[in-house]
C-alpha cells in the first residue's frame, strides 16, 4: 500500500511549510516576489524589514487566495494587501490632501525600482495606459519638487 501523501519525486512538507500551495499561488509569489521587495525596500530601509513585511503580505494573500481568484482583478487586490502592509511597517503618516499616494507608488516603482509602464500594471493589476497617463500626470505635478 502506499501513502498518498508522498512519493519519491515529492517529500512531504517539513514542520510549519503549509500541505498543499496552489500552484498558481507559488507562480504568483515567484512573478511578484521581486517587485514587491523592490517597492516595501523604498519605505523600509532595512532588508529584513522589507522582507518581513513581503512575507507578511504574501501570507495574507495566501488567507484571500480563492476570494481574490473569483475578484475581478486578484493582482489589483493583492497589491492593496502589499501596499497596506508595508505602511503599517512604516507607520507612515497620511499623506499631504493633494497627493494621491497611488500616484506616489507609481512614481516609485518607475523612477526608483525602474520599472516601465507596462511592468507596473502588472504588478498593480491596471492597464499600460493608465499608469503612462498617471505617471506623466505625477511628472508634470511633481516637477515643482517630489
Amino acid at each position: 500500500m502506499t501513502n498518498r501523501h508522498t512519493s519519491a519525486a515529492e517529500p512531504p512538507p517539513g514542520p510549519g511549510e503549509p500541505e498543499d500551495i496552489p500552484l498558481e499561488f507559488a507562480a504568483f509569489c515567484e512573478l511578484h516576489r521581486p517587485r514587491y521587495l523592490s517597492y516595501a525596500r523604498v519605505w523600509l530601509t532595512e532588508h529584513a524589514a522589507a522582507a518581513t513585511a513581503v512575507q507578511q503580505a504574501f501570507a495574507e494573500i495566501a488567507v484571500q487566495w480563492r476570494e481574490l481568484l473569483t475578484s475581478h482583478n486578484p493582482t489589483a487586490l493583492a497589491w492593496q494587501i502589499l501596499r497596506g502592509t508595508v505602511a503599517e511597517h512604516t507607520r507612515q503618516e497620511t499623506a499631504a490632501p493633494d497627493r494621491h499616494p497611488a500616484d506616489d507608488d507609481l512614481a516609485i516603482l518607475h523612477y526608483v525600482v525602474g520599472l516601465a509602464a507596462p511592468e507596473i500594471a502588472d504588478v498593480i493589476g491596471t492597464d499600460t495606459a493608465s499608469v503612462a497617463g498617471r505617471l506623466r500626470r505625477t511628472m508634470l505635478h511633481e516637477a515643482s519638487g517630489w
